[in-house]
């Protein structure tokens, strides 16, 4: 089948950066206004939601090769419980394979002898810098660590056949594990390319 995807442009000038203010602060965010000026002489003012930290990671925990581990919990975005993949923030002085094996272990319950680093993908880059790092997990063996939720979370197995039932569920509507959960399917049957492998062995 033939790739009609544009070509990209490595060469394309971004956008000269002539004045960035900060316009609102929370406990958790900062908006940043950013005026910028195009190749072409085109100016206009962006608004974006800045991150903070050195990231956070998403994990797909394999209990076995058929069978992933998802976690339910309440969103308050949604004001409501969904279904979706373990997630977390990296903490200071740890690298992002660490904070997974201790995310997992928090959320999940298991840790993992085997870490597989998959893609660094961007909730909404047209207005937010943050991102995460999608960690692919294996091998797993019972270990908890005391997280900081504020109630226990349910774990749910599900079988990776059904995995296009598990995401026309009404309660599986998180776009982050979506992606994830396609991308551990290609890397199982041996269909996505890494260019950097990133593998720890935690035994």
């Amino acid at each position: 089948m033939p790739n009609n995807a544009p070509p990209h442009k490595p060469n394309q000038a971004k956008p000269e950066i002539l004045k960035r203010a900060t316009v609102a602060r929370s406990r958790l965010f900062r908006a940043d206004e950013i005026h910028l000026r195009f190749s072409n002489g085109e100016e206009r003012t962006y608004e974006k939601l800045c991150s903070g930290g050195p990231g956070a990671v998403l994990i797909v925990p394999l209990l076995d090769e058929n069978t992933v581990l998802l976690v339910r919990e309440y969103a308050a975005g949604l004001e409501d419980y969904h279904l979706a993949l373990p997630k977390g923030a990296i903490d200071q002085g740890e690298s992002l394979l660490e904070a997974a094996n201790r995310e997992l272990k928090e959320e999940v319950g298991y840790g993992a002898r085997h870490l597989q680093f998959l893609k660094r993908i961007n909730l909404s880059p047209s207005y937010m810098e943050h991102g995460i790092n999608i960690v692919l997990a294996w091998g797993l063996y019972p270990e908890r660590l005391e997280g900081d939720e504020p109630e226990p979370i349910e774990v749910v197995p599900y079988p990776l056949k059904d995995m296009l039932e598990l995401i026309m569920r009404p309660d599986v509507c998180e776009g982050r594990s979506i992606a994830a959960l396609f991308m551990a399917r290609e890397w199982l049957a041996g269909k996505l390319p890494l260019e950097a492998s990133q593998e720890a062995t935690d035994d």
